[in-house]
């Protein structure tokens, strides 16, 4: 590009451009190599891949977008893909490798009409016609409508999706609680179904046992212990409350300055914080809770106040876990103590206990009336193993939500692909 003050340069000396039908081949290249690479991870006789990532550890998959979110690609086509995958992980939960597959599959067969001179615009229009033309035949031709309410129907439809995944030797186990979970966080408002098990599914994994001992429950588990050992480790029908405020005095900034002027005034300052400790334990304890849940710390002081009056208290929980024991026993997460009044107790858990689970303590909140908030409790062998049961019991979760929002199913292995081309065909002679 030249001015009159001479040439401006608008990219990079380094800047390398390329154009033309030799990069569009190129990309379709690149998409091949990509779909090749997780060919033999779809169908029943797919195989487990071994990769290392980046911090040395090992990752044994067979989820198409847990092995391209592994890898390290340069080229933009095979980014493009890459992303294709994971955005088909976040909506659909399930079908990442078979959609790498097909967009592989797709542009191949791009690729002749582009050595024939064909327009990349033609070809994309004719893509998005008959992906039109093949979603409306699916939904009004050949999908066929589920019954939600029925157990075993649903059950079926989730082990189809996961008969190819290691889980499949605990594939009743996995079924069931993938459908449990499912039915106790989906939540209905004037005829809109919502299942929002990103947020209120909890799947904890402790390594130890078997995969048979696994269990869903509805209710909440945290790997916490009672701040005191006094504590009371087992309350039946608690009332609860949760906070999100320290249980102990203001701390100043990093940088804090304190001047005493006379030798009692040090004296008095810890009067004050005893005070203030003290006036926000007694707001707590006049609604006469068994246990107390906050995000923040608890002091020692607040601790023994607390003991004092037989209320168990559990410290430093996650936001995430505050709001899915708020779910499950109508509790309100409040943010001051002398703003706490009765309608904020939690009343719906039927039995707070800590167990040891291995070397660890773990709280259970359970048996509530309507949790609407699920945990999992996943046992296995090695944390490897661990980490592809979540990824499969994953997928089973979304396929059954899915079910859930839209109850339709049709079927797979290439029988809605023929089904398609039977239906074009025979409108094609038709018309």
């Amino acid at each position: 590009m030249a001015g009159r003050g001479g040439p401006v340069l608008v990219l990079k000396d380094t800047t390398k451009r390329e154009s033309g039908r030799k990069v569009q081949l190129g990309n379709v290249e690149a998409a091949k190599t990509i779909a090749d690479l997780v060919r033999t991870s779809l169908g029943p006789c797919s195989m487990l891949k071994m990769l290392m990532d980046p911090m040395g550890g090992v990752v044994m998959t067979n989820d198409g977008n847990a092995i391209l979110r592994e890898i390290q690609v340069q080229h933009p086509a095979a980014k493009a893909m890459l992303d294709i995958s994971r955005a088909v992980d976040e909506e659909v939960g399930d079908g990442t490798t078979s959609v790498i597959i097909l967009a592989g599959a797709m542009l191949s067969g791009a690729e002749r009409f582009l050595k024939e001179n064909i327009h990349p615009t033609v070809i994309i229009s004719a893509y998005r016609k008959a992906l039109d033309d093949a979603v409306t035949l699916a939904k009004e031709q050949i999908s066929v409508p589920v019954d939600v309410t029925d157990r075993e129907q649903v059950l079926k439809i989730v082990n189809s999706c996961i008969g190819t995944k290691l889980i499949r030797a605990w594939s009743d186990r996995a079924c069931s609680m993938a459908y449990e979970a499912v039915n106790t966080v989906m939540t209905e408002d004037r005829g809109r179904v919502e299942v929002d098990i990103k947020r209120y599914v909890r799947v904890e994994k402790v390594p130890g046992g078997s995969v048979d001992d696994s269990v869903a429950f509805g209710g909440c588990m945290l790997n916490k212990d009672v701040v005191h050992t006094k504590m009371r480790r087992r309350i039946e029908n608690p009332r609860i409350i949760l906070l999100d405020c320290n249980l102990e005095y203001k701390k100043g900034e990093s940088m804090t300055n304190l001047e005493i002027s006379n030798d009692t005034d040090f004296t008095r300052i810890l009067e004050l914080e005893e005070k203030m400790v003290q006036q926000m334990c007694d707001d707590i304890i006049q609604l006469k809770p068994d246990l107390v849940i906050t995000e923040k710390g608890i002091s020692d002081l607040a601790q023994h106040y607390l003991l004092k009056h037989n209320i168990s208290a559990l410290r430093r929980t996650r936001k995430t876990d505050n709001n899915r024991i708020s779910r499950a026993t109508g509790a309100t997460i409040c943010h001051r103590t002398d703003e706490l009044k009765e309608a904020d107790v939690g009343t719906g858990c039927g039995l707070f206990e800590v167990r040891k689970i291995g070397d660890e303590y773990f709280s259970f909140i359970e048996k509530c009336q309507n949790p609407k908030a699920c945990t999992i409790l996943l046992r296995g062998a090695s944390k490897d193993v661990l980490k592809e049961v979540e990824r499969n019991l994953q997928d089973a979760l979304h396929v059954a939500r899915n079910i859930m929002l839209q109850p339709h199913i049709a079927a797979g292995g290439g029988a809605l692909e023929m089904a398609l081309q039977h239906v074009r065909t025979y409108m094609l002679v038709c018309c």
